[in-house]
């Protein structure tokens, strides 16, 4: 737990001497500020100190505080909170809630990887913490902003970036394109006065150099073990247009009760290069209910071919055919195989992706693989089984004919 070095309190009354990264944030008067650091840089510390202040401006009513797992929410989140607001300010931790409370004043402690609970309030301003983490993802960041659509409500993210994902794409980039909602506050871990220039140092003789710049300069970098690093977000990601009626398309579909994927694929077939134009991750729905939407989505475009499932769902092929649409399977059963094949559109300048598609842009930016203690890639895949759009990328992509294949 952080002792607050650069806060007093005198009868419930703070005082904080913030160093010039902490003030920046502090002084920013975007709706989205989110200070991307090296690690101990007194991030997390002034995570309740922020939300604090944005209650006292905004009043009574309910807040959010987020990290990214249940672990970071017990380990770091909730002893920083519980200290601040409970033992320096004698607010009222009500644990069956996970709420800390004061009055008619409520902050709701939540970790993203149970976005229910995310979507269980409206709020008046949300902190998040490790929100760069990759079990940070993109439907978490999304459900914060529907619940403080109402109040407008500010956001504080801090974070050391960990991928090229959602917080790349939907924050790092709209403010450097001069999004005024937005505003990114970096640092190394020595603008904390108390971070050790020795400790410093010795990091940067040791670690690999992506991974200093990131964890100890909060800079993004391409980490290690990035599965489509080839994909460049600068030229590959293009304006959403309308794409002619004419244009053969391709549906990738990865099947799932819970997650169900659609990736539309179009192809110039003057250029040969592809297009994602459409993408969907949906659940709760019944097989003849994901084909009647998909069927009203294609009725005015050129679908030549629908491919999806591993070779062994069998099934679910069956069930789409019987509801309308006939699904091949994959020309290639390998997953590697398929990786290869989506890696091979990537580095030829031949896959591209519209910027409304932020779900697949966000996966593309996370994939990786794990790295070992030496920060060497494994062949593991993280987190395999969260990536249900790239996995309906794979089967899209193998539904491409053999001769476009054949020309690289």
């Amino acid at each position: 737990m952080v002792a607050y070095p650069f806060l007093t309190v005198t009868n419930k009354r703070v005082q904080i001497f913030p160093h010039d990264g902490q003030q920046k944030a502090l002084d920013s008067q975007a709706r989205f500020t989110f200070i991307v650091a090296g690690t101990q840089s007194g991030k997390t510390s002034f995570g309740p100190i922020w939300l604090h202040r944005e209650i006292n401006a905004m009043g009574p009513g309910d807040y959010i505080a987020a990290t990214a797992t249940f672990d970071l929410f017990k380990l770091k989140m909730l002893p920083e909170m519980k200290h601040y607001f409970c033992t320096l300010l004698g607010w009222q931790w009500e644990a069956s809630d996970r709420v800390i409370r004061k009055g008619e004043t409520r902050i709701i402690l939540r970790s993203a990887n149970a976005e229910g609970g995310l979507e269980s309030a409206s709020a008046k301003a949300a902190w998040l913490d490790e929100c760069g983490q990759d079990s940070f993802r993109l439907e978490a960041w999304q459900a914060v902003q529907r619940r403080l659509s109402l109040s407008q409500g500010r956001v504080l993210g801090t974070t050391t970036p960990y991928n090229l994902g959602w917080l790349k794409l939907e924050v790092y980039d709209r403010w450097r394109n001069g999004d005024g909602d937005y505003k990114v506050v970096q640092f190394s871990s020595t603008m904390n006065p108390a971070f050790p220039q020795a400790e410093y140092d010795r990091a940067k003789r040791t670690l690999p150099d992506w991974k200093f710049r990131m964890f100890y300069d909060g800079e993004f970098t391409r980490p290690a073990g990035l599965i489509y690093s080839d994909f460049d977000d600068t030229v590959q990601v293009i304006d959403d247009f309308a794409i002619p009626p004419e244009w053969p398309r391709y549906v990738g579909i990865d099947f799932g009760a819970v997650n169900t994927a659609k990736i539309w694929i179009a192809e110039d077939p003057d250029k040969h290069i592809f297009i994602i134009y459409r993408e969907s991750l949906e659940g709760g729905m019944s097989t003849a209910e994901h084909v009647a939407g998909a069927l009203r989505l294609a009725q005015s475009e050129n679908v030549i071919q629908w491919a999806g499932g591993a070779k062994s769902e069998v099934q679910q092929r069956m069930d789409w055919l019987e509801a309308g649409i006939p699904v091949t399977e994959p020309i290639v059963a390998d997953v590697e195989s398929g990786i290869d094949n989506v890696i091979g559109l990537i580095k030829t300048k031949r896959l591209f992706v519209f910027r409304s598609c932020r779900g697949i842009l966000d996966e593309i930016g996370t994939y990786s693989r794990e790295v070992d203690e030496y920060g060497n890639p494994t062949e593991k895949i993280k987190d395999k089984e969260k990536f249900h759009r790239l996995d309906a990328l794979r089967y899209g992509a193998q539904a491409l004919t053999r001769s476009t294949w054949l020309i690289w």
